[in-house]
């Protein structure tokens, strides 16, 4: 179903969902450290809607987290993430890749995580070739989707920015996520928009329309810094960028998307150095004006 009419959440923030890597927590000796209990209470504090977390965060207690998430009254909106499944970053073997895979998709399981985020990897070592490369991620997705629907977790395939081409991604477009989405033609996997890595694109509209809102998984707010310093650890909170949000998120909406819209900032020199309590309520301000 297509939707012209974007949500109001200047006075209605439950859609608002906090990924803890804006608090650092993807990344070891980053951030202030907060336990996933203080995450929780703070974000419930403020009613945000859902929490998406991170495997290393997480360890062995997926389910008491997924627990204790919704008894506080959050949705568990996503896992971050699959391995690299391709790419000089993956697994050594396609075995190796293929049991991390299932690793965390268990884990996306025992949270009761909506989707699991799939970051495919970059360009298969000696290949020269972002067909190739695709075609082999392609080819994991699909040896993979039968055991995510079983686990009732979406496979949210996340197009990058093409600056992470050679090692992060292969996929670096949301016209390539659809297709694959189509070749794939399986009712667990989907595509995760995020603003950091589609804002240039501007045919993102059209793409979008052609996947349809129940094949997005997840909707990511950021913004992109006109004089960023590193690609991956400067990301804009919403505002302060060249990014407009509003014409992504009425592409996002158009296409049937009603779901969570997920705050996920990479900031090693300035988020992630603030108390976690002022970039939970920056967040909920900027989501209510600004997004």
């Amino acid at each position: 179903m297509v939707s012209e009419i974007m949500r109001d959440f200047s006075k209605d923030h439950s859609s608002l969902a906090l990924n803890t890597a804006t608090l650092g927590h993807n990344l070891d000796g980053q951030g202030a450290g907060w336990s996933s209990e203080q995450v929780i209470d703070a974000c419930a504090k403020r009613g945000y809607g859902a929490i998406t977390y991170w495997r290393r965060e997480v360890g062995k207690r997926a389910f008491e987290i997924g627990q204790r998430t919704r008894a506080a009254g959050l949705t568990v909106s996503g896992l971050c993430r699959s391995p690299f499944l391709v790419g000089p970053l993956a697994p050594p073997t396609r075995s190796a890749v293929l049991d991390d895979f299932r690793a965390s998709l268990a884990v996306a399981s025992d949270l009761g995580a909506s989707c699991l985020t799939i970051c495919v990897g970059g360009i298969v070592p000696g290949s020269h070739s972002m067909t190739e490369s695709l075609k082999q991620v392609r080819e994991i997705v699909a040896e993979v989707a039968d055991e995510a629907q079983s686990a009732k977790v979406k496979l949210a395939l996340e197009p990058l920015h093409p600056a992470y081409g050679g090692n992060r991604s292969c996929l670096v477009t949301v016209r390539d996520a659809v297709d694959m989405c189509e070749q794939i033609a399986h009712p667990a996997v989907s595509v995760a928009i995020d603003v950091y890595h589609v804002w240039w694109d501007l045919t993102l509209g059209q793409e979008l329309l052609r996947l349809g809102g129940d094949r997005i998984a997840g909707y990511h707010l950021c913004d992109w810094l006109a004089d960023t310093q590193d690609v991956l650890l400067d990301r804009g909170m919403m505002g302060d960028g060249v990014s407009d949000l509003r014409s992504i998120r009425k592409a996002v909406e158009s296409a049937g998307y009603k779901g969570f819209c997920e705050v996920e900032i990479f900031s090693a020199h300035n988020w992630w150095k603030r108390d976690p309590n002022e970039v939970l309520d920056i967040c909920l301000e900027r989501f209510r004006t600004v997004c």
